[in-house]
Parts: structure tokens; sequence; C-alpha cells
């Protein structure tokens, strides 16, 4: 496939969540030990919010909780030169009232890691910003000339 240069759209709040919201994982970045840390979560979209499930003795949990963190998810074609890119900035809370917690037992993710994951986290979109490229296809036998 011939390609004739891409596209760069920059996407808006409404694109991103609908994007973030087609894809089960995502990449939360936190502080640990004064350190950047990246962690591949699975997730669900709440009201706007991110959440996901983890254990609550776990690292993740103690670094995320009141923290501002960045959640970034993505899709990318490597066929088609194509993908998009969503970065997610806010505060992180731990869920912590009780009927919240047995509704997203019953609707929010499933943990795919083994083990107890019985606490969520819950992080309101501050900043919101996306990407999506896109390849564009070359016309005819690849000659750009006109005539």
């Amino acid at each position: 496939m011939d390609f004739n240069g891409t596209t760069l759209e920059q996407l808006s709040r409404g694109e991103c969540l609908r994007l973030v919201r087609q894809v089960p994982f995502g990449r939360i970045v936190y502080t640990r030990q004064a350190l950047p840390a990246v962690e591949l979560v699975n997730f669900t979209l709440d009201d706007g919010d991110i959440v996901i499930r983890t254990d609550a003795s776990g690292k993740l949990a103690a670094a995320t909780v009141g923290a501002v963190v960045a959640f970034e998810a993505d899709s990318v074609d490597i066929a088609t030169h194509a993908g998009w890119s969503v970065t997610i900035v806010g505060y992180s809370q731990a869920v912590t009232d009780c009927e919240e917690i047995r509704r997203l037992e019953r609707t929010g993710p499933e943990s795919w890691a083994p083990g107890s994951r019985d606490h969520f986290i819950r992080i309101s979109p501050t900043i919101v910003n996306g990407r999506r490229i896109a390849a564009q296809r070359q016309i005819g036998n690849g000659d750009a000339s006109t005539g």
C-alpha cells in the first residue's frame, strides 16, 4: 500500500472519551518513591471518570489515592499507519461509599490480575487531550502530477 502523507487531528473531549470507552485497557502513570511509574490496567468509564480495580494493600492503591495521575489509552493499526491516543490527567480517589462499591462490584471492571482486587480508584478528568493520525492513500499510479 502506498501512502501520500498523514493527517494529524486534535480530538475534542467528547471524542476522546468515546474512543477510550472502546478499549479494554490503558496505562496509569503515577509517582512511586518520587519516580514516575506506569502500570497497565483494565478499567471502565463510569460517568466520565476512569475507574480501576486493584488490591487495597498494593503499591498502586497506596500511591494513587489523592494524587494527580495520568491515564493513557490508545489504539494503533500498524498496517495502515493509523491510530489514536488519549491522555487524561486528574485527581485519583479511593471509592469509599459502600453503595458505590457494591454498584462497581456489579458493573465496574473485572480485574484481569490474580488475587483479591476489592479496591476501586476513581480518576476524575481535569485535562483531556487526544490525537488521531491517519494515513492518506496515494491516488492513481503514484504520479502526483495532473497533466
